[in-house]
């Protein structure tokens, strides 16, 4: 047996939580094993002063605020052929170059979702 029950690939979370190709894998019950990849380019962001500013703001502030940004930044990696990674508190990651490689093109593509 694969471990992986009937329901399991209906799951909408799968594709939020992994790499499609990886997905796509664990649905056909296919074992994944971890790849090595040549290049790629990992994006972080945070925000400076978020301690300071949570200690100022009411807890419904902040998650207003989190989730106002995290909307947006949702929005703009959609634009963009990225991988969120994570998201935890204030903390943003996001990478191009692995599971789908493109050569060097990686670096272009974070630059770009960077500057928007």
């Amino acid at each position: 047996s694969s471990g992986i029950n009937a329901e399991w690939p209906l799951r909408p979370g799968l594709y939020a939580m992994l790499p499609q190709s990886v997905a796509e894998e664990l649905k056909q019950g296919r074992p994944v094993t971890a790849k090595k990849y040549a290049t790629s380019t990992i994006f972080f962001s945070d925000i400076v002063g978020f301690t300071n500013l949570s200690s100022s703001s009411t807890p419904m502030q902040v998650v207003e605020l989190l989730n106002a940004m995290y909307t947006a930044f949702d929005s703009i990696i959609d634009e963009h052929d990225v991988y969120k990674v994570e998201t935890i508190g204030d903390a943003y990651m996001v990478v191009r170059g692995v599971a789908n490689e493109n050569g060097l093109k990686h670096t272009e593509e974070i630059a770009e979702m960077a500057v928007k």
